[in-house]
């Protein structure tokens, strides 16, 4: 039996992770893990101090835990190029995934590529049609998306501090919680395509954006993204981030460090597994641990997780997007961002969500929020369960039916 989880606008808007789960063969203490390192964030990202707190991972174990709350965008980061003005300004990055797919430059070439596929961006003067969909919405068919920021906004996130590998592998899907980097950036996986949402959210050439609640964040190994660029023969670099592919680039969610594309004997590995990670030499410790790599492909991310993650491990005070929990009283003035072509705004409830809520005795906010934040359309229901405290049967049986294809 299938079930509705969310409409895809929730997902393009706010969303958790869209993600799968594969057994693996046990779980266990990762040998030798490395310590999250909480001196290595920037300070000019941090809105407190780092701290050691106590968590409690997904499956239930207790744990400890890095803390760290974080500003909209670090202090000293200079973020963009997104959209570009007109069809002879240059703008940020995409990875296209429909014919002639691979990662372009937002320019002329790409953009004229996407009306001949019959994606118009631009009017006939070459004026592109860009949206800050925060605070509006698109009025043509295809807008290149460029959100604006929200200074207030503070982001909370929780890494264990050690490793612990996972009974079950989660694969990453479109907007992913992957990490945080030593920037003070968060880290997510693929952003929504073109061809779900008739829209683009234009990323700069470090690989970020800014999400509908008005703060940055990557969707790539940015420190080693020029690596990328070389393979793709994309004329550009990354302005905002320092470029090294052995680096350390940060962590994943799961306390796993992220680093560039080469080793610590600065050659590529050969040995990744499924989520591009191995055990081998941490180039800082001389110690040997599991870590992930990128690659020289965009989106040069772990594809997918091999340890658990802290529960309530990313939460924001935005008034949209992902994670947002906006404080009690907070006037909402932002948008999460439409579905595109016909579908359903994003922050209308889904049909047969409200008589489900009611019979789950549970609020629809409670529901909706609980559902994007367990992946959204591909919703992990044993999760749902868990944080309403209700049975994963009773969950089934209040959903409504997924339509049929």
């Amino acid at each position: 039996m299938a079930f509705v989880a969310l409409s895809a606008p929730l997902l393009l808007s706010a969303c958790g992770s869209e993600t799968t789960t594969t057994e693996a063969p046990y779980s266990a203490q990762v040998a030798n893990a490395s310590q999250v390192d909480i001196n290595l964030f920037s300070l000019n990202a941090l809105a407190k101090q780092p701290e050691i707190v106590d968590c409690t991972l997904e499956n239930g174990d207790d744990a400890q835990c890095a803390k760290l709350v974080l500003k909209y965008l670090p202090d000293d980061m200079q973020i963009g190029p997104f959209c570009p003005k007109t069809l002879d300004d240059k703008g940020g990055i995409w990875d296209w995934d429909g014919t002639k797919a691979g990662l372009y430059r937002l320019d002329k070439v790409f953009l004229s590529m996407l009306n001949e596929q019959g994606y118009t961006f631009y009017d006939d003067d070459g004026t592109v049609h860009i949206v800050d969909n925060a605070t509006s919405k698109p009025t043509v068919d295809h807008a290149c998306i460029q959100v604006s920021e929200d200074r207030d906004v503070k982001i909370t996130l929780l890494i264990p501090t050690t490793p612990v590998m996972a009974q079950k592998t989660t694969r990453l899907g479109v907007v992913s919680k992957v990490g945080i980097a030593l920037a003070g950036v968060p880290i997510f996986s693929d952003a929504p395509s073109v061809k779900q949402t008739g829209h683009l959210p234009a990323l700069d050439t470090c690989a970020g954006h800014v999400d509908p609640g008005g703060w940055y964040h990557y969707h790539g190994t940015s420190s080693d993204i020029d690596t990328v660029y070389a393979h793709a023969h994309v004329d550009t670099s990354c302005t905002n981030l320092p470029q090294d592919p052995a680096a350390l680039f940060g962590y994943a969610f799961d306390g796993v460090p992220i680093y560039g594309s080469v080793d610590a004997n600065n050659l590529m590995p050969t040995d990744l597994d499924e989520c591009n990670g191995h055990t081998g030499t941490i180039s800082e410790s001389g110690i040997s641990a599991y870590h992930y790599h990128s690659s020289n492909e965009f989106p040069n991310l772990p594809k997918c997780l091999k340890g658990v993650v802290a529960k309530n491990n990313f939460s924001t005070t935005a008034q949209a997007g992902v994670g947002a929990h906006p404080p009690a009283g907070t006037k909402i003035t932002r948008n999460e961002p439409p579905g595109g072509r016909g579908e359903r705004p994003s922050n209308m409830v889904p049909p047969g969500f409200e008589q489900a809520a009611e019979k789950l005795g549970v609020s629809q906010q409670k529901l909706m929020q609980v559902m994007r934040d367990a992946g959204g359309p591909e919703a992990d229901l044993a999760v749902v369960a868990d944080k309403l405290k209700v049975s994963e049967a009773a969950l089934k049986s209040a959903l409504p039916r997924r339509p049929e294809q």
